[in-house]
């Protein structure tokens, strides 16, 4: 991928069109080329709009928790027992203005989220944290030296309007759910559509698996409800973003 880039720029740089450089390398178009077939994404289905998530479940459906196991569940009963003594705080490595990263931002009430059909990628925009998760969509597979970050290397391909979408790479310094931590063996799979009986509502079936943290996959499923007539907003956390620390390097709420 980083190759095709390069030799893209390089021949770009020597006079040659893009086109000439692709034409150049065995291995296809880099990812994303700008000369994509737009007249495909019509054929796409229409998710138009921005979508806030539900916070009740879709009728007929049960959300479950995640059932942690091992060192795992041990360190979130001592999460709870912190939490019960101090009316719900916990203490809080990190800054408040870090976005929870996958699968947390897919559960994030208030704030909306579109989704941007391009080819070769499904772009989710998340109003909160002004955050972008991208949906690989032309083919390719995990590289060999991706750095886990928060929203992990998604891919993705259509199985008629349902987008069914594979997460890994993940950090682990996201959580499940408040309190909840995982392993790198992280896998996320998504399968989104649109609800057969609502075209205003949008359905995440989500599949969550971690041998060392779950005693047994995670399912939930997520909805959100459409505003064609709303656009996300501006969100700069770090504008306001004033708690100080303590002596120990810890981030308080005073």
């Amino acid at each position: 991928m980083r190759l095709q880039y390069l030799l893209t720029v390089l021949a770009v740089t020597a006079g040659l069109s893009a086109a000439a450089a692709v034409a150049a390398d065995d291995s296809g178009p880099p990812a994303a080329f700008p000369h994509g077939h737009y007249a495909a994404l019509n054929q796409l289905p229409d998710w138009g709009g921005v979508w806030t998530y539900d916070f009740m479940p879709p009728p007929g459906t049960k959300r479950e928790m995640p059932a942690l196991k091992g060192k795992y569940l041990a360190d979130y009963q001592a999460w709870q027992k912190i939490a019960a003594a101090n009316h719900g705080e916990v203490p809080h490595q990190g800054s408040y203005c870090r976005p929870p990263g996958m699968p947390g931002i897919m559960l994030v009430g208030q704030y909306p989220i579109e989704f941007l059909f391009t080819p070769g990628r499904v772009t989710i925009h998340f109003e909160a944290w002004m955050q972008l998760r991208s949906i690989w969509t032309d083919g390719r597979h995990l590289p060999d030296d991706w750095d886990p970050n928060f929203y992990g290397f998604s891919t993705g391909h259509w199985e008629g309007d349902t987008l069914v979408v594979d997460t890994v790479g993940i950090k682990t310094i996201t959580e499940l759910r408040p309190g909840m931590q995982h392993s790198d063996k992280l896998h996320v799979t998504e399968r989104f559509h649109l609800a057969p009986n609502d075209k205003n509502t949008l359905v995440d079936d989500m599949l969550v698996e971690d041998p060392e943290a779950l005693a047994h996959p995670w399912h939930t499923v997520l909805t959100y409800t459409r505003a064609r007539d709303e656009n996300l907003m501006e969100f700069v956390c770090a504008e306001n973003d004033r708690n100080p620390v303590d002596a120990n390097g810890n981030v308080t709420l005073k």
